[in-house]
């Protein structure tokens, strides 16, 4: 990274996952035509698994990430185990965009966890009004003109599934600090697949169809397997706290290419509520700050294959909690 910005190389890893956890909601959408919910967990998870396990053997990850198994447990089932059904099962009947708009609330509900933890810098004018408009926001698209009264349930589980993916870093940086984030990953997604494996085969009652299928290869090797090791990518090149601001862009890409792709509509409360959710969420989360205050403490080393001691920030959001 430049001192006044990012570099080529940056920009372009920055593009990447801009895309790659911007479409999961495109292809979960398409997924869930002829695949239950805990299908499409197990085959993404197990599918990004084996295809990041030879990485994590090749760099030793995977024994430290062993003797920490029941927090990599709790860290699979907060961060992937829960949300990834819930998203399934939301966009049975939520559309697309709508569901990566309110996944993009995840900096809103992590601003409020610092706080409870005893973060002080939430309550800073930039960043409380941040949150007051981010949830002006949500309450806008859930609770405005355009959004069905049947799909307020789902609505409330992308909720649910956006405090998840806020509770997941905390976890990391509090319990598993001293692991290296490419062996929390990997065992992650194995332990979630083998979970969900056989409730997979118990609730899949139709034959898939190929476009179905195709698009759950993607979800696996494209916006699990491929997005994570392009994260550790962006994080080695811009640093930790820059690398997360893609999340921003996310939602564009996902309300767009459901426009696009799937016709859904763009309703009054979603086209109201967007910009008051990204900008909200970037003022919770960031202040209003492209760089980050400095803070005192070690500076987190961003190899997944190494340690990497954190405190978390709300406006760190995870390598791990997309979509």
């Amino acid at each position: 990274m430049t001192p006044t910005g990012f570099t080529r190389r940056g920009w372009l890893l920055f593009a990447a996952m801009a895309l790659l956890w911007g479409v999961p909601y495109l292809f979960i959408s398409v997924a869930v035509e002829s695949y239950s919910p805990p299908a499409i967990v197990a085959a993404r998870t197990l599918i990004a698994a084996l295809l990041l396990l030879p990485f994590a053997l090749r760099s030793r990850a995977l024994r430290p990430a062993l003797r920490r198994w029941p927090w990599v447990l709790a860290f699979g089932a907060v961060e992937m185990a829960g949300p990834f059904v819930l998203l399934g099962h939301a966009e049975t009947t939520l559309p697309s965009g709508l569901t990566g708009l309110l996944v993009a609330t995840v900096p809103l509900f992590a601003a409020i966890i610092a706080l409870g933890g005893g973060d002080r810098g939430v309550l800073k004018p930039a960043r409380a009004i941040g949150l007051a408009v981010g949830f002006i926001g949500v309450a806008v698209v859930v609770a405005g003109p355009g959004l069905a009264a049947g799909n307020l349930v789902a609505a409330g589980e992308v909720l649910l599934v956006a405090v998840l993916y806020a509770i997941a870093p905390f976890i990391v940086a509090r319990r598993l600090a001293d692991v290296p984030s490419l062996g929390t990953i990997t065992l992650s997604l194995l332990a979630v697949g083998i979970f969900y494996l056989p409730i997979a085969l118990l609730t899949q009652h139709q034959v898939p169809t190929l476009r179905s299928s195709i698009a759950l290869v993607v979800l696996g090797v494209v916006c699990t397997a491929v997005a994570f090791l392009a994260f550790f990518a962006l994080i080695r090149e811009v640093g930790p706290v820059r690398a997360p601001l893609f999340t921003y862009v996310n939602p564009v890409v996902a309300i767009v290419l459901g426009a696009i792709v799937l016709a859904e509509p763009l309703t009054p409360g979603l086209l109201i509520g967007f910009p008051l959710i990204i900008i909200g969420c970037w003022f919770a989360g960031t202040g209003g700050r492209l760089r980050a205050a400095p803070t005192p403490g070690p500076t987190p080393n961003p190899d997944p294959t190494r340690p990497t001691p954190t405190t978390p920030q709300p406006s760190d959001s995870s390598p791990i909690a997309r979509s």
